[in-house]
């Protein structure tokens, strides 16, 4: 499938830099920016690599500011924001952009046409730029400039003098080296054909970075230019430049045409290679785009660990994350041995019950404040075996685990979550946060839910029903299972119900049942096994609908609550404090879909609501902000503006799984 933006709106520099693209290379790194290549964000680059040593990701190659020579006339390709200015004024030649296999420019000036293409080789730490004259009536000459910043992604680079900016040509085929940092790798800059390379180096000073300055964070840089390169071209003629950690001995054309490019068209998610894409998509087209996009989230973290990234630009491997994006980004699409090796990954981090909320680097110094990881696990184990079988796999592999964290969380664990003699679920204090409304301001939590959370005690039934349906399944000893499932679904409405409010509170603790009305409670309906009987369950939907639902997602608090914050901005206080207080979030779509799905029995009547209520998100949202990807939140109050990352794992899965429940409803139901 083929984005296409056309010249009205790439020669619209407002339009133009709120449309971002992005392309990975499948270890953590990517390369990033918007559509005019001006960097809007510090997290923008060229090649922001995921490093072992240094641990973390950096932007090395920030950008190239290139240029074509025609005449005595230089006609730039590439803008940048400076102090008051955008300089130089490469929005004008921009004449369509397109994000297919990979990210494609196509610039006009006068009678030329030059198409420039970026692509990140897989599993390696090179990204590949490639020029290529369409058409030209006399030779014109291409000039690069690259831009270095060698920095930490969250970071921003200053003019320094232990900046190192020595060449080395002799070790290098077709390019140079350049070791900016001792305890930094060195960056390779290769070219096919060579091109004759003048050393030139200087820093370019206080380019800005709009989004930053929005956000409340320190955001003007300098960029370091080692050297311009350049090359004669006629009609016909390409150019690779190669910019990466290690040499490359394979010829550039070969690397790009031969072996990553085909390896994309023959990826598993491929879907309708040659269709043009344009507003507004049929829904069935937009969960095509979004399986295509979904390769940008599973990787290979080292060492050869199958992941999951959570978001981008700044996310990383989180567990909770991971557990709910996984379904909708493999299970449902036909991918089940990607999902299963990463469950079955998760095995080998379970400490005392608990996965791990997030993954450090090499799998080491993982933090575990996370009560619903564990519960989540047994989510996406019910969704393998819906969709895909594996039971033997689970019963070898995944169910031990399961066992452990069900007794772990009987007994009493970390972060005092334990079961009360009703068989709930109790997690954590007034300090911490360890549900996935997690913001915190000042080190104090901005929505505290400590002791009994309802979509914690939902997931907890559910994992009781799943572990009595396969301890059957498995033909073992009985179990306390169903006893206690029984137990714990007579006593969850009593607990969290609000007959007032003909909806449930959120959590119960020492200051007696919270009646915030929050999208939480729609759990106790969406998943597999509900707690609730039929006209409870209807009556959350039904006030989940009223108060929380937007065309891009659920609020996290209704407007009638005095603590709502409907719009998500300011600094980085302002934006925490509104998180999870208004603010809507696209993944919730799921679990809200399939509860109303569930409660009206997934008639056609609903199917066809929800398909209209999508409309909007997959038909406008897609084409702007993250180009094919659906972004973490949106505010609370109309327009609804997309805020956070640009493309969020969970965002994209839960919609591509809602519309797999729309187009292909379950043939049998579970209660």
């Amino acid at each position: 499938m083929t984005f296409v933006i056309k010249s009205e709106q790439c020669q619209s520099v407002r339009e133009a830099l709120q449309l971002e693209w992005l392309d990975t290379n499948g270890i953590g790194g990517y390369a990033s920016s918007t559509i005019l290549n001006c960097h809007t964000r510090k997290y923008h680059g060229l090649l922001v690599s995921n490093l072992l040593q240094p641990e973390g990701r950096f932007v090395l190659l920030s950008k190239i500011e290139d240029s074509l020579i025609a005449g005595d006339k230089e006609f730039f390709l590439t803008s940048h924001k400076y102090p008051g200015t955008f300089h130089p004024a490469g929005a004008q030649y921009l004449y369509e952009f397109r994000q297919d296999l990979y990210p494609h420019f196509i610039y006009r000036i006068g009678d030329i046409e030059l198409h420039k293409s970026i692509l990140f080789i897989r599993g390696t730490h090179t990204v590949l730029i490639r020029y290529y004259l369409q058409c030209a009536d006399f030779p014109v000459t291409l000039h690069l400039k690259p831009l270095l910043a060698y920095r930490g992604f969250h970071e921003l680079a200053h003019e320094n003098p232990f900046f190192c900016p020595e060449l080395d040509f002799k070790s290098v085929r077709n390019g140079f080296r350049i070791t900016p940092y001792q305890g930094m790798p060195s960056l390779y800059l290769q070219s096919s054909p060579a091109l004759p390379t003048h050393p030139l180096p200087l820093w370019y000073r206080n380019f800005e970075y709009e989004v930053e300055a929005a956000r409340g964070f320190a955001h003007q840089e300098d960029l370091f230019h080692p050297a311009r390169l350049e090359k004669q071209m006629d009609t016909g003629e390409t150019v690779i430049l190669a910019a990466g950690l290690d040499p490359l001995k394979t010829p550039l054309p070969k690397c790009w045409e031969r072996e990553e490019a085909a390896r994309r068209e023959s990826a598993p998610t491929r879907r309708r290679p040659t269709q043009r894409l344009r507003k507004p998509l049929a829904l069935a087209t937009a969960r095509e785009l979004l399986i295509e996009s979904s390769r940008h989230f599973l990787v290979t973290l080292p060492p050869k660990r199958p992941a999951l990234i959570a978001g981008y630009h700044w996310f990383g491997d989180w567990g909770r994350d991971t557990l709910i994006a996984l379904p909708g980004l493999t299970f449902s699409i036909g991918q089940p041995e990607r999902g299963f090796e990463i469950l079955k990954n998760f095995t080998r981090f379970e400490r005392n019950g608990l996965l791990p909320n997030y993954f450090g680097p090499e799998g080491r110094h993982n933090a575990y404040n996370s009560v619903d990881a564990s519960l989540w696990f047994f989510w996406a184990v019910q969704q393998m075996l819906d969709h895909c079988g594996y039971r033997d796999e689970v019963k070898q592999y995944l169910w031990p685990t399961m066992k452990s964290i069900l007794q772990h969380f009987m007994n009493g664990t970390d972060f005092d979550i334990h079961m009360n003699a009703d068989g709930l679920l109790h997690a954590g204090n007034a300090l911490t946060q360890l549900t996935w409304m997690d913001a915190c301001v000042l080190g104090q939590p901005v929505t505290p839910r400590h002791g009994y959370a309802v979509e914690i005690n939902a997931l907890w039934y559910n994992a009781i029903r799943l572990a009595d349906q396969l301890t059957q399944d498995f033909g073992e000893p009985t179990a306390p299972y169903a006893p206690l499932a029984d137990q714990i679904r007579q006593v969850f409405l009593s607990t969290f119900w609000l007959e007032k409010e003909q909806c449930l509170g959120d959590v119960r603790n020492e200051h007696g049942l919270d009646a915030s009305i929050r999208p939480n409670q729609i759990f106790a309906v969406s998943l597999p096994y509900s707690p609730l009987p039929p006209d409870i369950a209807l009556a959350v939907v039904e006030r989940v609908q009223r108060d929380l639902l937007t065309p891009f997602g659920l609020r996290t608090l209704s407007p009638s609550s005095p603590n709502y914050r409907g719009r998500y901005e300011g600094d980085g206080e302002a934006r925490d404090s509104a998180y999870h207080q208004g603010t809507a979030w696209p993944w919730l779509l799921g679990p809200y879909g399939e509860a109303y799905l569930k409660v009206n029995r997934y008639s056609r009547e609903a199917r066809t609501c929800l398909h209209r209520h999508l409309q909007p998100l997959l038909s406008d949202h897609l084409f702007e902000q993250g180009l094919g990807h659906i972004a973490e939140i949106f505010d609370g109050d109309p327009p609804h503006r997309p805020a956070g990352c640009i493309a969020q794992a969970w965002s994209s899965a839960e919609i591509i799984r809602l519309l797999g429940l729309i187009e292909s409803p379950p043939t049998t139901k579970r209660r």
